[in-house]
């Protein structure tokens, strides 16, 4: 038995044009899976679903800002009309507009942050699960951040965001749990990502982060991906309400 074959499921994976959403549909699609490729930009999307169909994959675009209630709603009704069933669920996208301290935050942006980052990951499940649940099951594998677990003077407002992130993973574990959905929660570290470009194109804060990783270095995209394969695969079975972090040790240094 391959504990990580996904032939025949249908997932769909947020700001995936991109970054670890990328790299998590691309390593979907060649353990077989179909895959919804989407973030606001059409055309970005496109190129990472071409990439996929040309090794064998299947995908299709669906664009959608998941600030929008029906961009979600339009996402989870096109998916089905296409392929009948969605059994894997990634709420990757996210947004980190502010960098400094809380005391500096503004409500209005902070509300952003709230909706975007927490409340549509709950929007979401709200229309994809009951349909898993008729189906006899399905997984959510939802990236929160190493940030949900430390503490920060900078990155405040985003930990809080995405240790929400986490609770949400931990209620739906066990609301749905009896339906034989998994829920789960990945918290990535540095990633070389466009998303954490400022961090890691700044050489001296770089040199610092990596004297305290114990694998002095920063994450890959794939690396995450890899996480999220194994918690959407039988091979994680048994695993469910967790925040698996995945930061190359540096919070336990």
């Amino acid at each position: 038995m391959n504990m990580f074959d996904m032939k025949g499921k249908v997932a769909i994976v947020t700001g995936s044009s991109r970054g670890i959403g990328r790299a998590i549909a691309e390593a979907f699609a060649e353990a077989g899976a179909k895959v919804v490729i989407s973030s606001r930009k059409a055309e970005a999307c496109e190129e990472v679903a071409k990439g996929i169909r040309d090794k064998g994959g299947e995908a299709i675009v669906i664009p959608a800002h998941i600030g929008s209630t029906e961009d979600m709603q339009n996402l989870v009704d096109k998916t089905i009309a296409e392929w009948g069933q969605i059994d894997i669920l990634v709420p990757n996208a996210a947004i980190n507009p502010v960098y400094g301290p809380m005391n500096d935050l503004d409500d209005a942006v902070f509300d952003k942050m709230l909706i975007t980052n927490v409340r549509v990951i709950n929007t979401l499940c709200k229309m994809v699960l009951p349909g898993m649940a008729e189906r006899g099951g399905g997984t959510v594998v939802v990236i929160s951040s190493v940030a949900a677990i430390k503490g920060s003077t900078t990155l405040g407002a985003y930990g809080v965001t995405k240790a929400a992130d986490a609770a949400i993973v931990r209620a739906l574990a066990l609301e749905w749990g009896p339906k034989n959905i998994r829920v789960n929660a990945i918290g990535p570290g540095l990633v070389k990502t466009d998303f954490a470009k400022a961090l890691w194109t700044d050489p001296g804060r770089m040199e610092r982060i990596n004297n305290q990783n114990p694998l002095r270095r920063m994450g890959k995209p794939e690396e995450i991906a890899g996480t999220a394969l194994w918690l959407a695969t039988p091979a994680s079975g048994y695993v469910t309400g967790q925040l698996i972090i995945a930061d190359g040790g540096q919070s336990i240094a």
